[in-house]
């Protein structure tokens, strides 16, 4: 978890995105997110397994400050059609969902992907494609450059695909609003 946040004295702040994630590379990537756009990002991993509910973001929250325009995103793979269900029915968080997993936004990085692919599949592609052999909750420096270097095309690709469905992503949406506050002037 990050450092305690200060309340503001009269001076305008960046939203905090309270980040609740499903595991270790969800949190290495939100992480490097984090990094690369310098805006207060929270970050939960693990949230009792798969026993995520608002009860417990709000508990995470206890004692923190938080401000009415911080955002809650919950960072999750789409393939348990069960627990997507739960996830949808968190009031008050967005939904950041990849079909089968989170890997499939990062090969989006390398190459248009609009048919089905397993678990299996995804980590050859991106093995092939970076040369390295992948590590779920690592993002070694060629992966990271990748992701930066060719995140508008990953987005792109993201949004033509079918929510929820095999293959897709929801992450172009939260690099979208990461890119709407670097252009919002901060006090």
């Amino acid at each position: 978890m990050g450092s305690k946040r200060a309340a503001p004295k009269g001076k305008k702040i960046k939203p905090t995105f309270w980040v609740f994630c499903e595991g270790e590379t969800e949190a290495a990537y939100i992480a490097m997110l984090r990094s690369q756009y310098r805006i207060p990002i929270e970050i939960t991993t693990k949230v009792a397994g798969n026993s995520i509910t608002e009860k417990y973001i709000t508990k995470c929250k206890q004692g923190r400050f938080t401000h009415k325009k911080d955002k809650d995103f919950l960072v999750y793979d789409a393939d348990v059609i069960e627990f997507l269900q739960r996830l949808h029915s968190i009031k008050g968080a967005k939904l950041i969902a990849s079909n089968p997993c989170i890997e499939l936004w990062f090969l989006l990085h390398y190459k248009n992907q609009t048919t089905f692919i397993n678990g299996k599949d995804y980590i050859k592609e991106i093995e092939n494609r970076n040369r390295t052999p992948y590590q779920k909750g690592v993002i070694d420096p060629r992966l990271a450059e990748k992701l930066k270097t060719n995140q508008n095309k990953a987005c792109e690709r993201a949004r033509k695909l079918t929510l929820f469905k095999n293959p897709s992503t929801g992450m172009y949406e939260m690099i979208d609003e990461l890119e709407a506050l670097t252009t919002t002037k901060w006090a």
